[in-house]
């Protein structure tokens, strides 16, 4: 890439100056004037930019705050590009099928388009054409702050075939790994000191919430019958050193290991012994009452708003669930109820040290390729992404309204605050622009857990390594179909201590059925493309 060069061209073209647009420096520093190149762009055409994101479109009061946040927002961006923004939303009833419809339209309905590599199919559509191609010096012009400190390694992870296609969020701490959270004062009752750090700490701990709380509790865990995936993933990333290939399944079935992450295997085919483990630990925990006992038809879907008021004793999901679990906030009654709450997160992966780091693409911008204004919908995602302004009105809203600011710079919410109405981030899912240097914290979150957290994170994680892999599964689909239909079948018996007969017939009879359906030969395929890829024999 000429990306050195041509930030070398740009910056030499720059002025630094105390009037910035809004990137914040240090006092002793002038601040850079990302986009005084601006002033030679024609932006003499007011035009609308179309956002398009995921998420189910505000009604009422809530759509009355946030327009008024858009007017604000609008009002800047007509000053500083004469363009404004309007927001296209996929809901959630069938947003994938949605999505890409939209997309495939081509009819200039949207310009900005969030996507993910991971769950939004990213790059079949920029292998589709529904996305921009994103030449060097159109990001550098168009979007210089986010060209300037965007690294040579993301923008790679962005391009295929020699062309940027996505703006990656890389620059906002969060991680998506899965684990139990649970009440840590509860587990030092139950002699575990050090809270829950292996499925085998899970097991005492639910023995001891059944035993000393039980009649207090719906259930120690009132699970909903979906999470069989992350629950048997979960215990592969416990106990081996796998790492999976993204969006190939839902259950992420294929990938290789942290030392050899280009020999792709299925370790629910090969690893017969830690599947009838799991199956018979599954099995205990169904017995101990751990659930309902008729979980594969639970339609209570409360568990995580159940665990905040101290009726369940474990909510699964993933950190960024936990950091406001572990948070004395309003909506986390536990902390007021009993002085001694304590909310632990026990994360898959914790007993072996296998944890991958969050793919930069996980939330990317786009713009599409039927977009009438591809230069203005840049320049747009550019103050959005990091103007402090344009940041806070687009992630927080109208401060004093939706969000105020202590003394020692966090975020706090007014007292009159409604999360229903006037919570603007989520309104705008503004999940492929977040950027650290520009977020309040929330006064409300326990910091020093988080922090801690994070840091021990930080120090095992591995770097995903499938970046530039774009599986092509047109030939073996239906393959991969019919597996996704036998893990689903399989593992929701297994995960949940459901099957009939022994841990040992069940693990026997989903591997042959899987056998049955191609998963080896889908092994092969991927593995030849893995070769393709990545230039090996």
């Amino acid at each position: 890439m000429k990306r050195k060069m041509i930030s070398l061209l740009l910056t030499s073209a720059m002025v630094l100056s105390m009037m910035s647009v809004g990137m914040t420096a240090s006092a002793e520093e002038e601040t850079t004037d990302y986009w005084a190149g601006w002033e030679d762009v024609d932006t003499s055409e007011h035009v609308v930019i179309n956002y398009m994101t995921t998420g189910d479109k505000p009604t009422g009061e809530a759509l009355d705050n946030l327009n008024a946040m858009l007017d604000e927002l609008n009002a800047i961006l007509t000053e500083k590009v004469n363009a404004e923004i309007e927001i296209y939303y996929i809901e959630w009833t069938d947003y994938l099928s949605n999505y890409n419809l939209t997309l495939a339209s081509m009819d200039g309905s949207v310009d900005l388009v969030g996507s993910s590599t991971d769950w939004l199919d990213a790059w079949p559509n920029a292998k589709n054409g529904a996305f921009l191609e994103l030449s060097e010096e159109m990001l550098a012009t168009y979007a210089p702050a986010t060209w300037a400190n965007v690294s040579d390694e993301s923008w790679e992870a962005c391009t295929y075939n020699g062309d940027i296609y996505f703006i990656p969020e890389d620059n906002y701490a969060q991680w998506t790994n899965h684990g139990f959270s649970y009440r840590l004062d509860w587990a030092r009752e139950a002699g575990l000191e050090d809270g829950v750090n292996s499925w085998a700490d899970m097991t005492t701990y639910f023995a001891y919430v059944i035993e000393a709380y039980g009649d207090d509790l719906l259930y120690a865990w009132n699970a909903d019958g979906t999470q069989y995936a992350t629950m048997v993933g979960g215990w592969i990333t416990s106990n081996t050193n796998y790492i999976s290939i993204d969006g190939i399944n839902s259950g992420a079935m294929w990938g290789g290991t942290s030392d050899d992450p280009y020999t792709v295997y299925s370790p629910y085919l090969t690893e017969t012994d830690l599947l009838v483990e799991f199956a018979e630990l599954m099995k205990e925990w169904d017995e101990m009452g751990v659930w309902m006992t008729d979980v594969l038809n639970n339609t209570d879907l409360n568990n995580r708003d159940e665990f905040r008021v101290g009726q369940v004793a474990a909510e699964q999901h993933h950190t960024q669930t936990w950091t406001d679990l572990c948070s004395d906030t309003d909506a986390n009654t536990i902390y007021d109820t009993d002085e001694d709450a304590e909310v632990g997160f026990f994360y898959f992966g914790e007993e072996s040290g296998n944890l991958v780091s969050l793919s930069v693409t996980h939330g990317v911008m786009a713009v599409s390729a039927a977009s009438e204004n591809p230069e203005r919908a840049l320049m747009v995602y550019d103050l959005l992404r990091n103007d402090e302004t344009c940041y806070r009105l687009f992630n927080y809203g109208i401060e004093g309204v939706s969000y105020e600011i202590t003394e020692d710079g966090y975020k706090t919410t007014p007292e009159d605050y409604d999360s229903e109405t006037q919570n603007i981030a989520g309104m705008v899912n503004f999940w492929w622009g977040r950027n650290d240097d520009l977020e309040l914290k929330n006064a409300e979150y326990n910091w020093d857990a988080i922090e801690e957290l994070y840091a021990e994170y930080d120090e095992i994680a591995i770097a995903y390594q499938y970046s530039q892999f774009i599986a092509n599964v047109d030939e073996i689909s239906y393959m991969i179909d019919n597996i996704s239909e036998i893990h689903t079948n399989y593992m929701k018996q297994i995960a949940y201590g459901k099957y009939t007969g022994t841990a040992e017939e069940i693990v026997a009879e989903y591997q042959q059925a899987l056998i049955d359906a191609g998963i080896e030969e889908v092994t092969a395929a991927l593995q030849e493309q893995i070769n393709e890829t990545y230039g090996l024999e």
